[in-house]
């Protein structure tokens, strides 16, 4: 318990200073980081080819404990966070949490924007965890397409948004911020239509969410 509310302390207050990319006040649950990780977890052959793995935004780790647990033997993972806080606590987990420490030597973490690793590597499978909604159209824009950019023909592309939420602040919101959420939605619509193989709800999370799921031939 000491450690989950360290985690909730160290999100909140990254939450209160930088809202605009954090999104939450706390951490993914453990639903929401199930549905998120639900393709990286699922059974396979017995001796399944190594795959690459990428988690964006992955805070202080919720969603990540879930996807290292369903690591096989040869894949390997990469960590993003602009957050210079939260990366350096997925390190300090890495280095002293059992679950992690099993994966430690295949899990790299990278302090930066998607949009630098963007063109260095190739993944199988893409979990995102940042606040859409949250951002410009044209950052929505480069985000979705490094991230379409960076997944292997074939590989799946996971994803969150909160229910509703465009919906609710759009109903309370002046012209120039109702354009920006209909330009997202816009962004998102254009990677789903024809791509999105499932869609998650999440009702068990705070805020509720349903998770999208795309995969691109």
């Amino acid at each position: 318990m000491p450690g989950r509310l360290s985690e909730h302390g160290l999100f909140f207050r990254e939450f209160l200073r930088n809202f605009h990319t954090t999104g939450a006040i706390l951490p993914s649950g453990r639903f929401l980081a199930a549905a998120l990780s639900r393709f990286v977890c699922e059974n396979g052959d017995e001796e399944p080819a190594p795959r690459r793995l990428l988690e964006v935004g992955a805070g202080t780790g919720a969603v990540t404990r879930r996807i290292v647990l369903g690591l096989k033997p040869h894949d390997r993972l990469d960590l993003v966070e602009s957050n210079e806080s939260f990366a350096n606590r997925l390190r300090q987990r890495l280095q002293t949490e059992p679950v992690f420490q099993a994966a430690r030597d295949r899990v790299r973490v990278l302090h930066t924007a998607v949009e630098e690793l963007a063109g260095e590597v190739s993944y199988d499978l893409i979990v995102s965890g940042l606040p859409l909604n949250n951002f410009s159209v044209a950052d929505v824009q480069r985000i979705l397409d490094s991230l379409v950019g960076m997944l292997k023909p074939g590989g799946t592309l996971s994803f969150f948004e909160y229910i509703a939420i465009r919906r609710l602040r759009w109903l309370v919101s002046g012209r120039a911020e109702r354009q920006r959420l209909r330009g997202i939605g816009s962004a998102l619509e254009a990677v789903l239509a024809g791509h999105e193989i499932r869609r998650d709800w999440v009702w068990a999370n705070v805020p509720p969410a349903w998770v999208h799921h795309v995969r691109i031939d």
